[in-house]
């Protein structure tokens, strides 16, 4: 119970030091919410989009999983990812993986792991397309390689939801990004060129 305790200690001197650096500030977060961004990222605990993005509450939109994976028959991330294009009107739809990401990794081994196969199960056929690419790399490389496919690859399946399909064909200006996050550096690379909406 300590733990959480720190939390909201925490919580409490966070909120204060906002409101001394800007006093207004959570009196327009809540009046509106405007982001210009979807963040689709992994769950992985020391990836958080706003922090490395330099962005306050309000200012991204958040889905995250294990392994940043897109799937079309994932209600949870359509749910979002609709209410984004459509209510919220975002600009920017950004994919973003990690180097060394543990769910990429445990698509990699080859082991079972138990219901979490499942849900790796496209990352392992994204493997397997890949298969020549990924054997002519050694340990590391083959995994960061293959953390960037993975990226990659939900980037595409993205582009393929009715949801993305139907704001482009109304003309509705929103583009993908895929990029890539490296843990030891702090710093986030294109991985791919954007795909583009209508302009």
């Amino acid at each position: 119970m300590e733990s959480l305790k720190v939390l909201l200690e925490n919580n409490k001197s966070w909120a204060a030091a906002k409101v001394a650096e800007d006093p207004g500030f959570f009196t327009r977060l809540a009046e509106q919410q405007a982001p210009e961004y979807l963040w689709i990222g992994c769950s992985d605990s020391r990836v958080p989009a706003n922090q490395i993005t330099g962005l306050d509450p309000g200012e991204v939109f958040v889905h995250r999983n294990v392994a940043n994976v897109v799937v079309q028959t994932d209600f949870n991330l359509l749910s979002v990812l609709q209410y984004a294009v459509d209510v919220l009107k975002v600009k920017h739809v950004i994919v973003c993986g990690h180097y060394g990401c543990g769910g990429v990794k445990a698509a990699l081994e080859g082991q079972r792991h138990g219901l979490i196969d499942n849900w790796l199960r496209h990352i392992k056929t994204i493997a397997r397309l890949n298969r020549d690419e990924l054997d002519s790399l050694e340990g590391p490389q083959q995994l960061d390689r293959l953390c960037e496919l993975n990226v990659m690859a939900n980037a595409f399946n993205l582009s393929r939801t009715t949801i993305i399909e139907d704001a482009w064909s109304r003309g509705q200006s929103v583009d993908i990004h895929s990029w890539i996050y490296r843990l030891d550096s702090g710093l986030i690379s294109p991985v791919d060129k954007a795909i583009l909406g209508p302009r």
